[in-house]
C-alpha cells in the first residue's frame, strides 16, 4: 500500500486521493504487461484469445452485479444515477454479442470456456454484491473502478505511438475511446458525491472494495498471461 496524496492542483476528491495513496498498486493494475504488450505489439495472440473467452464469462456474471447495483440504486439514491447506471445496464447487451463475434473471428469456442482461478475469484466478489447489507455508495464505487481500470489500460493502447496489432485496435478502442472515459467520469462524480455524504465505516468498506478490484484485476491480467 502506498503512500501519498493528491498532487497541488489536482482533483481532490476522494477517490482521486485513492489512486494517488494506492499508485502503485493502480499502475500494476492499468499498466500490465499484458495490455502494454498490445501497446507495444509484442502480445502473444494465445493469451488474448485466453482474454477474450474469459472476459465474456466475467461479462456475464458482471451484468447481474450491474443490476445489484441498479437495485440499490433505486433503493437509497437519486433518479438521476438511476439513468446513467441504466446506460451501462442497456450497453451491456451490445458487450455480450460483440464478445460473440470476436470469438467466432479468433476462433474462440465460448462453450468450450471453464473459467479460470482468478476468474472465479473476481466473480465471487462481483456475486457478493447481491447481499442487502452492501451500501450503494460501496457498490457505485466498485462500478466506477472496475470500468476505469478497463478505460485506462486499454486507453494506452491508442495513445499515439502505439504499436497495437490492426486487429486488437477495435477491441483497445471500445474501452479506451474518449467517450467511454466520460462515461467513466461520470460513475466518479456519483461515487464521490456518496462518499461525501457517506458514514466513515462505509467510505471505508468502499476504499477496501477499491483496493480488492485493483486486486483482481491484476490477477485476472495475470491469468490471461499465464493460464494460472
Amino acid at each position: 500500500m502506498d503512500d501519498g496524496g493528491v498532487e497541488a492542483g489536482k482533483d481532490t476528491s476522494t477517490t482521486a486521493a485513492w489512486v494517488a495513496r494506492h499508485r502503485r498498486l493502480y499502475e500494476r493494475a492499468t499498466r500490465h504487461p499484458f495490455t502494454v504488450s498490445i501497446h507495444d505489439g509484442t502480445v502473444d495472440l494465445a493469451a488474448f484469445r485466453r482474454w477474450l473467452g474469459q472476459d465474456y464469462m466475467f461479462v456475464k456474471e458482471f451484468v447481474a452485479f450491474l443490476a445489484s447495483v441498479l437495485l440499490k440504486c433505486c433503493r437509497q439514491s437519486e433518479g438521476s444515477d438511476m439513468e446513467i447506471i441504466l446506460g451501462g445496464l442497456a450497453s451491456l447487451s451490445d458487450e455480450l454479442s460483440w464478445f460473440k463475434k470476436e470469438a467466432d473471428k479468433w476462433s474462440v469456442g465460448l462453450t468450450e470456456v471453464s473459467p479460470l482461478k482468478s476468474n472465479t475469484l473476481y466473480c465471487r466478489f462481483l456475486q457478493s454484491f447481491s447481499e442487502p447489507e452492501i451500501s450503494y455508495t460501496v457498490a457505485i464505487t466498485t462500478f466506477w473502478i472496475i470500468e476505469t481500470v478497463y478505460q485506462d489500460s486499454f486507453a494506452l493502447c491508442i495513445e499515439e505511438g502505439n504499436e497495437t496489432p490492426p486487429e486488437l485496435l477495435g477491441t483497445c478502442q471500445r474501452w479506451g475511446s474518449h467517450e467511454f472515459k466520460q462515461y467513466c467520469q461520470s460513475l466518479q462524480i456519483i461515487a464521490d458525491r456518496c462518499l461525501a455524504e457517506a458514514p466513515a465505516d462505509v467510505v471505508r468498506s468502499a476504499e477496501e472494495a477499491f483496493l480488492r478490484v485493483l486486486e483482481l484485476e491484476i490477477g485476472f491480467w495475470e491469468m490471461s498471461s499465464s493460464q494460472t
